[in-house]
């Protein structure tokens, strides 16, 4: 239960929010606020009110729990919290450490005066949920720290720490500790001194030139907002906070939030947001699942993905053991894992003591014997279930009991992985997306014997080297790659219709994704998509695939790396340039399977692609591979380049409606040489629109 706990020492009352883990301002906390304040009001002993957060917070913001909820809304408000202090005859003193973040700030912004510790946290990070602050924080927090600095702080979303506003008015006094006795102290001044009460709300501000100004910041945000309206209204309400008196930019600030929430972007943005947490909990796992102790990790696999897991590793300070076959491959990898670092170095992201810190971190080895004291073996070897086999084998040998056996594999059979060794339990599938070191995402692949204990240690131990961890059962791709099969697939069949692969890519980078599918192919190396096709042929001779890829491999075209691909690239460039020779070739293929070309919408292209990842993650919800279907959203907003302002492809589905969603497959099941069987709409998709329902 939330509590605002009413504690008097001596003269001073103090109010502590107490609503773990943040303090997050629910409607209990808020009443209980007002309740203090009017109790320290009525006592005639207490001369002084002291605000400050229990744990480790003042307050992270608005309580999350209660989003689209009755509560959030009602009385009291927190605009009307904040009236209440301000009006307080007594001195009212914000004592803060921890996060001070959205509303939080902007309740401490409402006090009479403000203590911090040095090493608090201040934001207002609203724009990262596509909304703007919403209760006075454009319109005081530039009173305080002045336009510019205001400005870009509710731009970003960024975090300061309390040191570096400590000659700015926000503040009225910095202390290294001890913050809530500074507080009463203070409070005690206050009185003292008689002190006129502060409100921040009655300082004027005085910024010449402000039009220009403010005209500079709408071309410099609106060229990096992009597809997210927010930025650009918070720099129109700081705006209204410099012209307008303070009550009318208050309504105006009010009302720009209030159309801010409606918006698509602020819903997908929201929806991630929640999203993400709730990927991390698993309904047959316990929060309080015991977690098996990592303290030093092996990896198998000097390669480009073996490296880019280690660099993860040594980034949080655990030791890792890298394991190669050969010298040179040894040698190469690790040349690789400290040219990367040292790149950091060059930009100034990384300093020279913590770059030799991580590298002595790294035991670069030849032999499986120094991966006895391992209590987790990553295994990141070729995409092949007979090399996996012997590395298994000779794990279980090797690996000390109770050691978690994890594979890499990015679509075989975990199962059968596991069944390599006489400790099942202990296996699971970490799939690290490329490049390891900076991709977000790892799907955790939880096999049909994989222990609680190995799959929550793993999601904990996901969370210290900062990936966004989703859980998936076991099936040929998982949820990522057995979802962007049919995305590539729909690709070249429209490709087989008469579209090109730079038509087909420009119109989903237009639609907002990272990088349309033939470019992201040339990237992978288009050979491993082809190495899948042969395995499908032979497992799955039902599903139907376009020769087209097949044809565009046979000529060598593997991509990149190769210098041509679907497009052609110029020597150390990654440009992607139309090729005649390519082009030539889908025509030779389409005469060849006795298909006319005809002129196809871009609308087309993004609804039959897009379309067909929601068709089989609606299947994957339904076998139960992933948990729920936003998560299936996070793994393709981290590892896929899916936008963000459309919140994921189960999301987007939501939002164009299932109905309609339903109509589209139908539509193309219909058309000439279409794979029929594949747009049958999942039978939880038909369910669910036929029930005007949603995944989410």
């Amino acid at each position: 239960m939330s509590s605002a706990n009413y504690a008097v020492h001596g003269d001073v009352a103090v109010i502590t929010l107490d609503n773990p883990p943040v303090n997050g301002l629910g409607h209990a906390l808020r009443a209980g606020i007002v309740a203090g304040l009017e109790q320290a009001e009525a006592d005639p002993a207490v001369k002084a009110v002291v605000v400050t957060g229990a744990g480790r917070a003042f307050s992270g913001g608005a309580d999350i729990r209660e989003f689209n909820s009755p509560k959030a809304l009602a009385e009291p408000t927190l605009h009307t919290v904040i009236r209440a202090i301000e009006g307080c005859t007594k001195p009212v003193v914000a004592a803060i450490a921890g996060a001070c973040m959205g509303g939080g700030l902007e309740l401490a912004l409402g006090c009479h005066f403000r203590v911090a510790q040095g090493d608090a946290q201040i934001a207002l990070p609203e724009v990262k949920l596509g909304i703007l602050p919403g209760a006075g924080g454009t319109q005081r927090l530039p009173r305080v720290v002045g336009v510019e600095t205001a400005l870009n702080m509710i731009v970003s979303g960024a975090t300061v720490p309390a040191a570096q506003l400590a000659k700015t008015a926000l503040f009225d006094q910095v202390v290294d500790a001890g913050v809530l006795d500074a507080g009463i102290a203070f409070a005690r001044k206050a009185v003292a001194d008689k002190l006129p009460l502060k409100k921040v709300r009655d300082i004027r501000i005085d910024y010449p030139d402000a039009e220009a100004f403010f005209q500079f910041a709408r071309n410099t945000v609106g060229a990096v907002a992009k597809n997210f309206p927010a930025p650009l209204k918070c720099v129109d309400a700081v705006a209204a906070a410099v012209s307008k008196p303070f009550e009318e930019g208050l309504a105006y600030e009010r009302a720009l939030f209030v159309e801010l929430v409606q918006t698509p972007e602020s819903k997908a943005l929201r929806h991630a947001f929640f999203a993400e947490r709730a990927a991390s909990k698993i309904p047959d796992v316990p929060e309080d699942t015991p977690v098996r102790r990592i303290a030093k990790v092996a990896v198998i696999g000097a390669g480009t993905m073996g490296g880019g897991i280690t660099m993860n590793f040594l980034n949080a300070g655990i030791p890792v053991a890298i394991l190669e076959m050969k010298q040179d491959a040894l040698d190469r990898g690790v040349a690789t894992i400290r040219k990367n670092y040292e790149g950091s170095l060059r930009k100034g992201k990384l300093t020279q003591d913590k770059l030799d810190a991580r590298m002595a971190l790294l035991k670069p080895t030849l032999s499986y014997d120094d991966l006895r004291d391992a209590d987790l073996v990553i295994e990141a070897v070729f995409e092949e279930m007979g090399v996996k086999e012997q590395v298994f084998r000779k794990l279980d040998e090797v690996a000390k009991p109770g050691a978690i056996l994890a594979t890499n594999t990015s679509t075989l059979d975990v199962d059968r992985i596991a069944s390599f060794t006489k400790r099942p339990q202990d296996v699971i599938g970490t799939h690290f997306f490329s490049p390891a070191n900076v991709m977000k995402l790892l799907e955790v692949v939880r096999g049909k014997l994989t222990a609680k204990d190995v799959l929550a240690t793993i999601m904990q131990l996901a969370k210290k080297i900062k990936k966004t961890a989703v859980v998936s059962g076991v099936c040929d791709g998982f949820i990522g790659n057995r979802m962007i099969e049919h995305y590539g697939r729909e690709a070249a069949f429209l490709l087989e219709e008469g579209a090109t692969p730079q038509q087909v890519d420009r119109a989903l980078e237009k639609w907002g994704m990272a990088m349309g599918p033939f470019r992201m192919g040339d990237l992978a190396g288009n050979d491993i998509g082809w190495a899948i096709r042969k395995r499908r042929y032979v497992e799955k001779p039902e599903v139907r695939y376009s020769k087209v890829s097949d044809r565009l491999c046979e000529m060598g075209r593997f991509g990149q790396k190769t210098g041509a691909g679907w497009y052609r690239y110029e020597p150390g460039k990654r440009d992607a340039i139309p090729d005649p020779a390519v082009e030539q070739m889908i025509a030779d293929y389409r005469k060849e399977i006795g298909v006319t070309p005809r002129k196809i919408a871009d609308e087309e292209i993004v609804e039959r692609c897009i379309y067909a990842l929601v068709n089989e993650g609606a299947r994957i919800l339904e076998e139960g591979i992933a948990q729920r279907a936003s998560d299936i959203d996070m793994v393709y907003l981290t590892g896929y380049g899916f936008p963000l302002f459309r919140g994921g492809p189960m999301f987007y589905a939501d939002t164009v409606g299932l109905y309609n969603v339903m109509r589209a497959m139908k539509r193309f099941a219909a058309m000439p040489g279409a794979d029929a069987k594949f747009w049958q709409p999942a039978p939880l998709l038909a369910q669910l629109a036929a029930a005007g329902r949603t995944f989410n």
